[in-house]
C-alpha cells in the first residue's frame, strides 16, 4: 500500500474529504476541488540577500503576487509587500542593504513601473508617469547603480537609464531610436548589447560603443538565423551570445570584443541551449538546455581549470531536474527550482560542501497526494503529411479500454510557444476529474529545431490546425480515449486555434475552451501595443501584414467564419488585456450566440493577458470543468441512455 500525506498532519481545522474514484489498476484515487488545486502557491524568481541568509521571491500565497523573503535555513517566508489589487514581481535586493526592487502594473495592463522598497516597508516609484512601461535591467558591475529600460520618451522604443543606488538619480545612457531590444551592459559600461527581430527565425545582435557612438553587428549572417546576446564576461573582454547559425539548434558562442574572434562555448547536439549565465565573479557558468521540453540547468566550474568542468553535486541534488540556478554573491551557495510534473517546481537551497539541500517551498497543497495526480509523458505521432509531432500526454488514472474517457487537445500560446512536461494546475485539475489532456506541440512550436519552428509561417489556422485534428487519431489509438468525446482548449494563440478549429473544422471537436484567444487578426495586428514596435515587422512577416494582406488575414480569422460554428463553447477574457482586446471575445461570443449554439462567457474586470489573481483562476477553472461535464462528459451519457431506451 502506498503511503499518503494525511490532512490532519498539516491542517489545524477539519476539511471536507474529496470524492474518491477508482483507477484502472483498481486503487482509490481522490478527486480534488479547484480550491484545493489553487491553494497550490505560485512562486517565481530567486534573488539572494546581501548576506546570503534570505532569498527574494514573488509568491501568490496571499491570493495575488507579492514579494516575500525566504530564510535559507528553511524556517519560512516573510511577506514584504501587501498589495491586494496589482500583482507585484520582485526582481533584486540591493547589493549592500535590504532594499529591494520590484515591478508592478495596474490591473494587468502590462504598463509596468519599477519600484524600490525599503526595509521599513516604504515604496517609491522610480519611473513615475502615465502610459509608460519600464523594467529592471540589472546592476552595474560596481554595484553603485542599476539600469532600467523605459519607453517614456517614445512609446515605441525602450531607452536605457542608469539609476544611482543612493539618490535614485537617473541618467539616460542609451537613446534608442532604431527599435533595438536592450540585452546587457559591459562591466565598464562602455558597451551595450542590443538585439533586433527581423522575423521570428531571424534575429540580429549588435554591440553599441558608448565612447565612439558606433553600433556594429555581432555574429554576422547572410541567411536567416538567431543571434541573441546573453552576457559579458566579468573582465569585459568577451560577449556571450546564442545563435543557430549553420545549425538546427541554438548554441552559445563568445566573441572577443577586441579582435572579433568567435568560439563555441557550449553546444548540445539535439536540443536548443536557451540561456547562458555567469555567477558574480564568473567562477561558474550555467547553461539552460531545452531537453525535449524539459529545461535542464547545467552548471560548470570555470575557475582554475583549463576547460570548464561540470559541477559534481551530491546525489541529493538531482541535476537533470534543476530548471534554473541562482548563485549567492559569495558563490558558496545556489538556489534552484526542482521540476516535477506531478507538482509545481519547488525552490531549494544548497550550500556547497553540505550533504543535503534545504527545501524552501512546498507549493503543492498538502491536502493533495501527488500520487493521485498524473506524471506527464512525451508522446509523438505522425501527422497528415508525415511530419512527426511531439506533445505531452496526461492519462487519467481511471482511464482504461473498459473505461474510455473524454479528452482535450491543449494548444499552447505563442505562436511559437511550447507545451512542456511541467505541472499545470488547470491541466491536473481536469485530468484528476477524468479528462485526458494532450498538450500538442504542433508545427511552428519552439524547441524542436528551426525548420520545425518555421513550418507554420503564413499557414496559421491551417497547417498547424490540421496537426491538432490529426492528433485525435493518436488519442483514439491509445484504446482508452472515447473517439466521440474529444474537445480542444487553449489560451492566447492557443485560444485562436480553438476558435479556428470550431470555425474551420466545425465537426472535428465536440467542444471548445477559448481563453482570451485572437478572433480577428486584422484588428489584433493593427492594435499591437506601441511597446512591441521592435517586433511588429516580425509578426507581420510571420502572420500577415494587416495593411497589405487584409484579405488573407480575414480568411484565417475565425470571427469572419463564425457562422460555421456548431459546437458548444466557453470563452474567458480579461477586460484590461492589451494584446487580445476584449472586443475580440465580445464579438465572437455574439456571433456564436447568433447561431443558437450554447456559449458561456466570463470577463474578469481586473485581469489582463493571463489571470494572476487566485480567486479569478478558481472562478474560471471551475466554470471550465462545469462546462465540460455538461457538454462533453454528460452529453455522452445522455446519448447512451437514449440509445438504451
Amino acid at each position: 500500500m502506498r503511503s499518503r500525506i494525511t490532512i490532519a498532519a498539516f491542517l489545524l481545522c477539519a476539511t471536507a474529504l474529496p470524492p474518491i474514484t477508482t483507477s484502472a489498476q483498481g486503487s482509490a484515487v481522490k478527486q480534488y476541488t479547484i480550491e484545493q488545486f489553487m491553494t497550490t502557491t505560485a512562486v517565481r524568481g530567486a534573488a539572494f540577500s546581501p548576506d546570503g541568509t534570505k532569498i527574494l521571491v514573488s509568491s501568490a500565497e496571499s491570493g495575488i503576487f507579492n514579494a516575500y523573503a525566504l530564510a535559507v535555513d528553511g524556517s519560512g517566508p516573510t511577506q514584504l509587500t501587501f498589495s491586494k489589487t496589482d500583482a507585484i514581481f520582485a526582481r533584486s535586493y540591493f547589493p549592500s542593504d535590504e532594499r529591494f526592487i520590484y515591478e508592478a502594473d495596474q490591473g494587468g495592463n502590462e504598463l509596468t513601473h519599477v519600484y524600490v522598497q525599503t526595509p521599513n516597508g516604504t515604496s517609491k516609484d522610480i519611473t513615475p508617469g502615465n502610459k509608460l512601461k519600464a523594467g529592471f535591467a540589472g546592476w552595474a558591475d560596481d554595484e553603485e547603480s542599476f539600469f532600467i529600460s523605459s519607453n517614456e520618451r517614445d512609446s515605441r522604443y525602450f531607452d536605457l537609464y542608469e539609476v544611482q543606488a543612493d539618490s535614485y538619480q537617473r541618467t539616460l545612457i542609451y537613446k534608442n531610436e532604431s527599435g533595438y531590444g536592450i540585452a546587457c551592459v559591459s562591466p565598464d559600461k562602455r558597451y551595450i548589447a542590443l538585439s533586433k527581430t527581423v522575423t521570428r527565425s531571424n534575429r540580429e545582435a549588435f554591440i553599441h560603443d558608448r565612447e565612439t557612438g558606433e553600433t556594429r553587428t555581432l555574429i554576422k549572417h547572410d541567411v536567416e538565423a538567431i543571434a541573441s546576446p546573453q552576457t559579458f564576461s566579468r573582465d569585459g573582454k568577451y560577449i556571450y551570445a546564442l545563435t543557430d547559425l549553420n545549425s538546427e539548434f541554438r548554441y552559445l558562442v563568445k566573441e572577443d570584443l577586441g579582435t572579433g574572434e568567435k568560439s563555441v562555448v557550449y553546444k548540445d547536439r539535439d536540443w536548443d541551449v536557451m540561456y547562458g549565465s555567469l555567477s558574480k565573479t564568473g567562477a561558474f557558468h550555467t547553461f539552460g538546455v531545452n531537453n525535449d521540453g524539459r529545461m535542464e540547468a547545467r552548471v560548470f566550474s570555470t575557475g582554475g581549470a583549463l576547460r570548464p568542468r561540470r559541477v559534481a553535486f551530491p546525489v541529493t541534488v538531482p541535476i537533470d531536474r534543476m530548471a534554473s540556478v541562482s548563485f549567492s554573491r559569495d558563490e558558496k551557495a545556489i538556489a534552484y527550482y526542482l521540476q516535477n510534473g506531478r507538482s509545481p517546481n519547488d525552490l531549494y537551497y544548497y550550500h556547497f560542501g553540505e550533504e543535503e539541500p534545504v527545501r524552501l517551498t512546498w507549493r503543492l497543497n498538502r491536502e493533495i497526494d501527488p500520487l493521485d495526480l498524473v506524471e506527464p509523458k512525451v508522446v509523438r505521432f505522425t501527422s497528415y503529411d508525415g511530419t512527426v509531432i511531439p506533445g505531452i500526454l496526461y492519462k487519467p488514472h481511471q482511464a482504461s479500454p473498459n473505461n474510455k474517457v473524454p479528452a482535450l487537445v491543449l494548444v499552447h500560446g505563442g505562436p511559437g510557444g511550447q507545451t512542456r512536461p511541467n505541472y499545470h494546475a488547470l491541466t491536473q485539475y481536469l485530468v484528476n476529474h477524468g479528462y485526458a489532456i494532450y498538450g500538442i506541440n504542433n508545427r511552428g512550436s519552439s524547441g524542436y529545431g528551426k525548420t520545425f519552428y518555421a513550418m507554420d509561417d503564413l499557414k496559421h489556422g491551417d497547417a498547424d490546425l490540421d496537426d491538432c485534428v490529426a492528433s485525435k487519431q493518436m488519442l483514439i489509438d491509445t484504446g482508452w480515449v472515447d473517439a466521440g468525446r474529444i474537445g480542444i482548449l487553449g489560451q492566447s494563440y492557443g485560444g485562436y486555434m480553438v476558435c479556428a478549429a470550431l470555425a474551420f473544422r466545425p465537426e472535428e471537436f465536440e467542444v471548445g475552451v477559448d481563453i482570451f484567444g485572437v478572433t480577428n487578426w486584422v484588428r489584433t495586428l493593427k492594435s499591437i501595443p506601441s511597446w512591441w514596435e521592435a517586433t511588429r515587422n516580425g509578426l507581420y512577416k510571420e502572420l500577415g501584414d494587416p495593411f497589405t494582406q487584409e484579405e488573407y488575414l480575414r480568411k484565417i480569422s475565425p470571427l469572419f467564419h463564425a457562422k460555421n460554428i456548431v459546437k458548444p463553447t466557453i470563452v474567458l477574457q480579461g477586460k484590461n488585456d492589451p494584446r487580445v482586446l476584449q472586443v475580440e471575445s465580445d464579438e465572437m461570443v455574439a456571433a456564436i450566440r447568433a447561431n443558437e449554439v450554447p456559449v458561456e462567457y466570463i470577463v474578469f474586470d481586473d485581469e489582463g493577458h493571463g489571470f494572476r489573481k487566485t480567486q479569478n483562476q478558481i472562478t474560471g477553472y471551475k466554470a471550465i470543468l462545469k462546462f465540460l461535464d455538461k457538454h462533453l462528459k454528460q452529453e455522452q451519457k445522455r446519448i447512451l441512455v437514449d440509445t438504451l431506451q
